[in-house]
């Protein structure tokens, strides 16, 4: 309990605070018995350059991450500000996400998004649980820096961008739409 006889903040006080800090936008994809899988994640962040490891977390609830866990592998495509219709595709829950979009699949088995900023291929080396998501900790197979864009897609209280943000159209985006 805190002092003020609560166990913790709300979920909109939780939302608040953490949308305060700025993070950047990638799509986590893989592939699951021949099919591509993806999903939008700004919970990615390096762990370790010794050996290479990388982490991202993913809702419990999704569709796609069970899937990219039983293949093993995956990769992180680092989006671009310009890339709002990426975003969107892969954050919203409802249709084919592939479909119509520039990919390839990786020497390591996974779908791998044209024009994105950087790719980082991995493989899933330890998951922990943690309340509603996974932790998930990817040993770096190999790193691809395709574009030279120089400025990445932010995302920060709630919108793209700081100033005036990039967003996807209304409705494409939003905190129903579970990432992972």
């Amino acid at each position: 309990m805190t002092e003020t006889g609560r166990t913790g903040p709300s979920l909109q006080e939780m939302r608040r605070a953490m949308g305060s800090f700025a993070s950047g936008v990638t799509v986590v994809t893989g592939l699951d018995e021949g099919e591509p899988v993806g999903f939008a994640c700004q919970a990615f962040a390096s762990v370790s350059l010794e050996p290479p490891l990388v982490l991202f977390c993913a809702d419990h609830r999704g569709r796609t991450w069970p899937r990219i866990r039983a293949a093993g592998r995956f990769n992180v495509s680092v989006l671009a500000e310009d890339q709002g219709d990426v975003c969107a595709r892969f954050g919203s829950a409802a249709g084919r996400k592939f479909d119509g979009l520039a990919w390839r699949e990786s020497p390591w088995g996974t779908p791998v998004l044209d024009g994105v900023l950087s790719h980082v291929h991995c493989a899933v080396e330890t998951v922990y649980v943690a309340g509603d998501h996974d932790v998930v900790i990817g040993r770096v197979l190999a790193v691809d820096l395709p574009a030279d864009r120089p400025r990445p897609m932010i995302f920060f209280r709630g919108e793209f961008g700081i100033g005036e943000p990039t967003a996807p159209a209304p409705g494409l985006w939003g905190w129903g739409d579970h990432w992972g």
